[in-house]
C-alpha cells in the first residue's frame, strides 16, 4: 500500500510535552462496533471492558540510553537502540559523519566506549569499556531517551526520569516507553482487579526504530525495525485460557500488540516466544490472538498508525484520528489515550 495513505494532518500544539496530572485523568477515545465514538477518560476502563477480559501489559524498563560525547573536537550523539551482548550496543549516531570504526568516544563522567563496525542503516556498534555494567554507566552519564518530537522542543530533566517510566518496569533494556501504559495508576489498577479484569505481564524491549519515518513511498519497501521479546510458557498458558474462557486480550500498547501476534500460531494459540520480531503489520493483516488494543495516538505515516488502521480498517482509523484532533486530543507519547475494539470474527 502507499504510505502517504496513512497520513493526516496534525495541528503542532496538540503534541503533549508533558503528561496530565494524575495519569489515569488522561482523555481516552473509545472506537466499537459497529461506528461507535465515545469520549471518556482512561479512568473509566474498567466499565469498558467485561469480566473475564485481560489487560496485558509490558514490563520493560526505560533506561537511560541518551549520551553526548566527545571523539576529539566533534560532538558525538548516540542513541542506544538494541543490545548486542554485555558490553555492546547498536546505537544510532548524531554527527556520524566525524565517527569512524576504532573511533573511541569519552561520554564524561568515566564512559567511555569504542565505535565499532558501522552498520547498513547508519548506526554503530558501541563497545563501552571497563568492567562495570553498561547500566551503571548509564545512570551516570546517559539522559533518557525522549521522543524526537518532544526533545525537540524542550530539553529532557529529572522529572522524566518518573513521568518516562511505566507502574510495570521491571526489567532493564528500553530505549523507549511503552506509552500505553504510562496512564495507570495503583487505584485505577486496584479498580480494574475489583471489576474482575485479569491481569498479565511480557517482556519487549523497545528500541529507537520505532520512532524511525517511513521513508519508502510503498509499505511493501520498508525495512521493519526488530526488538527483542520474551513470553514464558506459564504467561501463554494462562492468556490461552483467557480466550479459552470467552474472555478478551487487550494488549495495552502496540509492543504488546507485536509481541504476541509474534507468538501466535495460525490456529490463535500463543506460544512461548524469546527473541527478535520484526512483524510489521499492516491492513489486510490477519490477527491471530490480540481482541482488542488500548494505545495512544501516533505519527501520520507511522508504521503504528499503520497498524491499528490493520486492526479497525484504515477509513475508520481515519475517522477516529479526525474526531481526536477536532477534539483536541494530545498526541503521541505523553498524550491521551485510545480503547479500539474491532469487531470479532
Amino acid at each position: 500500500m502507499r504510505v502517504d495513505q496513512f497520513d493526516f494532518d496534525l495541528p503542532p500544539e496538540l503534541v503533549a510535552l508533558r503528561p496530565v496530572e494524575p495519569k489515569d485523568a488522561a482523555k481516552m477515545l473509545l472506537a466499537a462496533p459497529p461506528d461507535d465514538l465515545a469520549d471518556h477518560l482512561v479512568r473509566d476502563l474498567p466499565g469498558l471492558l467485561r469480566e473475564g477480559d485481560c489487560l496485558v501489559f509490558n514490563d520493560t524498563r526505560v533506561i537511560p540510553a541518551q549520551l553526548t560525547g566527545k571523539r576529539g573536537e566533534a560532538t558525538i550523539g548516540a542513541t542506544l537502540h538494541k543490545r548486542i551482548d554485555l558490553r555492546r550496543w547498536q546505537a544510532f549516531i548524531r554527527n556520524a559523519k566525524r565517527l569512524k570504526p576504532d573511533d573511541r568516544i569519552d561520554f564524561g563522567e568515566g564512559v567511555t566506549a569504542i565505535a565499532e563496525a558501522r552498520h547498513d542503516d547508519g548506526s554503530f556498534t558501541l563497545a563501552f569499556e571497563g568492567d562495570e555494567p553498561v547500566e551503571t554507566l548509564l545512570e551516570r552519564a546517559g539522559t533518557m531517551p525522549l521522543p524526537p518530537y518532544i526533545a525537540g522542543k524542550r530539553p529532557t530533566d529529572a522529572q522524566d526520569r518518573t513521568d518516562y517510566q511505566t507502574i510495570f518496569a521491571e526489567k532493564d533494556g528500553a530505549v523507549a516507553a511503552p506509552t500505553a501504559s504510562l496512564h495507570f495508576t495503583d487505584d485505577l489498577l486496584n479498580r480494574i482487579d475489583a471489576a474482575g479484569i485479569t491481569r498479565e505481564t511480557l517482556t519487549l524491549h523497545v528500541g529507537a526504530g520505532t520512532f524511525l519515518p517511513v521513508k519508502a513511498d510503498d509499505t511493501d519497501d520498508h525495512v521493519m525495525h526488530s526488538e527483542w521479546g520474551k513470553i514464558d510458557a506459564a504467561t501463554t498458558k494462562r492468556l490461552n485460557g483467557v480466550r479459552e474462557n470467552g474472555g478478551r486480550l487487550i494488549a495495552v500498547g502496540t509492543t504488546v500488540l507485536r509481541l504476541i501476534e509474534s507468538a501466535a500460531g495460525e490456529d490463535g494459540s500463543i506460544r512461548p516466544f524469546e527473541g527478535d520480531t520484526d512483524i510489521f503489520i499492516t491492513p489486510g493483516y490477519k490477527f491471530r490472538a490480540i481482541d482488542g488494543l488500548m494505545t495512544n495516538f501516533h505519527l501520520p505515516k507511522s508504521t503504528l498508525f499503520m497498524l491499528v488502521s490493520a486492526l479497525m480498517g484504515r477509513e475508520r482509523m481515519q475517522a477516529v484520528y479526525a474526531h481526536a484532533i477536532q477534539n483536541a486530543y494530545r498526541f503521541y507519547s505523553y498524550g491521551d489515550s485510545s480503547l479500539l475494539l474491532p469487531e470479532r470474527n
